[in-house]
């Protein structure tokens, strides 16, 4: 940077004196909130639901609860209520019987959120072999080429995940930007991310694509053989 070399990162952030803006695929305040939004799309305004999360000692896993849990207090989400946070910790098999768990544990339960990839396809395998589908539905964090047959079963009606595709086409919109001179990467500044959108500078230089973008029977397919 000191030699006129514009500098900016995207998905994993740098050292702030080490670049001029940072762009994050999403934030946690988006992740939560787009998690509550997809679960009480698939289950309607009230219901039970619990979360299968990978260790009690993941930060970025407990930020996310604690934003689920902040959207949850939300007059809009008053219907839904937390009755359990369980651990798979980091294991397949270990959120595949956590899962079991929490049905013989909560026989109403209407919903499960994995803020995890690997969790979520072992709940949604939960679904399926305990014959819930219909009564029980799994949403979360997932990659599509694992979550595909899932959505076909109908144990998974939507789940999300930030969007390689748009990040990578947000960060060259960023930076032709920057080359250009549209912006400079103080806080504040307005930086268009074409298609995308746009996004403001924070007071660290630091922005948030977009919400986790949401996964379905209209498109699963199509990105799981991509990802």
């Amino acid at each position: 940077m000191g030699r006129g070399i514009k500098v900016l990162s995207f998905d994993s952030g740098v050292r702030k004196d080490g670049r001029m803006m940072h762009l994050s695929a999403a934030n946690d305040a988006l992740i939560g909130e787009k998690l509550v939004q997809l679960t009480q799309q698939a289950i309607g305004d009230s219901g039970e639901i619990a979360i299968v999360s990978s260790t009690a000692q993941a930060t970025n896993q407990n930020i996310w609860i604690e934003e689920i849990r902040k959207v949850l207090a939300r007059p809009a989400y008053k219907g839904l209520k937390l009755v359990s946070v369980v651990y798979g910790d980091e294991q397949i098999d270990k959120s595949y019987r956590e899962t079991q768990g929490l049905f013989k544990s909560y026989p109403n339960l209407k919903a499960i959120i994995a803020p995890v990839s690997m969790a979520v396809p072992a709940a949604a395998k939960a679904v399926q072999d305990e014959k819930k589908i219909g009564s029980v539905y799994v949403t979360g964090l997932g990659l599509p080429s694992e979550m595909a047959g899932h959505v076909k079963s109908g144990a998974v009606k939507s789940f999300a995940i930030w969007n390689p595709i748009d990040l990578g086409y947000s960060s060259i919109q960023a930076a032709s930007q920057l080359i250009a001179g549209k912006f400079t990467g103080k806080p504040g500044d307005k930086v268009s991310l074409g298609r995308v959108g746009s996004v403001v500078l924070d007071a660290n230089s630091e922005a948030a694509m977009a919400e986790p973008f949401t996964y379905d029977a209209s498109n699963v397919e199509k990105f799981a053989k991509i990802f």
